[in-house]
């Protein structure tokens, strides 16, 4: 059975993502802002995340997906398009965690296609020491090593559900 070892809790998650939100709302000021969550993992912080933003905005979801079990396949797989219209906005995409890069780096290539003015990354957690490709997290919450989980991360679809994040190990 795998430990959970605490690293984030629930308050210092709250806390940082207030601080995000607030610095968004500041850089889209008078801009058309889309926030794309891509799914599954970032549907928690994109919910607490976009309350954190008090300008107006639209908010669509993509699906992509390149895990299994704990590491990476190297394929990238859409499981769902957005459904808004994106040619001249300014898209912020809202990942859970970004770690070597190829999935968020297909995405953006995927969005640049439908003509949007602007395109940003915004991350729950920032792994910058598995990245593989040349991307640009612009907003990330922390920056963290390890299998970890909680607050939308899994494992083989378990512990999204947890309020705060841990680190699993086997």
């Amino acid at each position: 059975m795998p430990e959970l070892i605490p690293l984030i809790s629930q308050q210092e998650i709250e806390e940082k993502i207030q601080e995000t939100g607030q610095k968004i709302t500041q850089d889209y000021k008078g801009l058309d802002l889309v926030v794309i969550g891509v799914l599954k993992g970032a549907f928690v912080f994109l919910a607490d995340l976009v309350r954190q933003i008090t300008i107006d905005l639209e908010i669509d979801l993509v699906g992509a997906s390149s895990y299994q079990n704990t590491s990476s396949t190297g394929q990238i797989v859409f499981t769902k398009q957005p459904d808004l219209e994106l040619k001249g906005r300014d898209i912020l995409l809202v990942e859970d965690i970004v770690d070597t890069g190829r999935t968020i780096t297909k995405t953006v290539e995927s969005m640049q296609l439908l003509n949007p003015r602007s395109i940003k990354i915004c991350a729950l957690i920032d792994k910058k020491e598995r990245r593989e490709t040349q991307i640009n997290v612009d907003y990330s919450c922390f920056c963290l090593d390890g299998f970890i989980v909680g607050y939308g991360l899994d494992y083989n679809e378990k512990y999204r559900n947890l309020p705060a994040i841990f680190e699993l190990k086997f």
